[in-house]
């Protein structure tokens, strides 16, 4: 006889349905570890007839250490947006964002092997799929661990649909303690979450993009009847206007255009005597 006590402890520990927990216990003897192994295998299987529905809604969050020289930036993905607003949900990539923290996960693959508890992050999503209903995925994951001298922030644009991770170098520590490089890091988040860049820089945007552009404008000139010459240097222009919209260190500062970001990088290292320099960034748009 399986009591509706214990039913109610393997609930409590698994979030699963009364009759999901009532039927292991009875196929286990009311054995609570071994009824929790056969619903994580039982849910596990569950997640595969799941993972092929789309899953472009979820959170992006982020988390820095105290010494702000070590961060990551994380997406994980369900199905409908009432999901993701789920307090469960959400606690659960909140557990996942924290776990990972404090790990030393270097890259998405690291990140799916590290302990949740008794199973790995890789099986622990996929336990949720059955408990929520919902296909799930842990889509992408960043950490940054700063150079010296430099620094690691974050930014996430509520309700977590956009996220930003940046390292901001400098070449004298007490810049980084000072409440208008605090505020420069924070506007260069802002930044990158409203304007996208594709890159830090023109070495960073890939040739065949460049090449691709390339064509479309000299397709849009093909017909205007000006000499070759002529067509080149427009190109030119095309192109260096198409780099000044993508690279981020050329992209008008977006709380002041009569600057580009590497312009406000200049003013700001000289106000704090201070060579300020953008290692690197990325951004998270939801589904993207």
């Amino acid at each position: 006889m399986i009591s509706a006590a214990i039913v109610k402890e393997l609930r409590d520990k698994t979030n699963a349905g009364m009759m999901d927990c009532k039927r292991v216990l009875t196929e286990t003897n009311g054995d609570i570890d071994a009824a929790i192994k056969l619903l994580r295998e039982r849910g596990i299987a569950k997640a595969g007839a799941k993972a092929d529905r789309a899953a472009n809604e979820g959170v992006i969050t982020a988390r820095v250490n105290d010494a702000a020289n070590a961060g990551i930036l994380l997406e994980v993905n369900c199905e409908t947006d009432f999901v993701s607003k789920n307090e469960n949900f959400q606690g659960f990539v909140a557990q996942i964002a924290d776990t990972l923290a404090a790990s030393a996960a270097a890259d998405h693959a690291a990140a799916l092997a590290v302990n949740l508890g008794e199973v790995s992050i890789e099986d622990a999503v996929k336990a949720k799929v059955a408990e929520i209903g919902e296909n799930l995925q842990f889509r992408k994951y960043v950490r940054y661990d700063a150079a010296p001298g430099g620094v690691v922030a974050a930014y996430i644009h509520p309700p977590g649909k956009v996220g930003v991770l940046i390292e901001v170098g400098t070449s004298k520590p007490e810049t980084a303690g000072s409440d208008s490089f605090k505020e420069l890091v924070r506007d260069l988040t802002l930044h990158i979450a409203a304007c996208a860049p594709k890159g830090l820089s023109r070495d960073d945007i890939p040739a065949d993009v460049v090449d691709a552009e390339r064509e479309i404008f000299r397709a849009r000139l093909a017909d205007s009847g000006k000499p070759e010459n002529i067509i080149e240097n427009i190109l030119k222009g095309q192109i260096n206007k198409f780099f000044a919209e993508s690279c981020f260190l050329e992209q008008p500062f977006v709380k002041d255009d009569s600057q580009t970001v590497t312009q406000l990088l200049e003013t700001k290292g000289k106000e704090l005597g201070d060579i300020l320099t953008v290692t690197r960034f990325v951004r998270f748009g939801l589904g993207e």
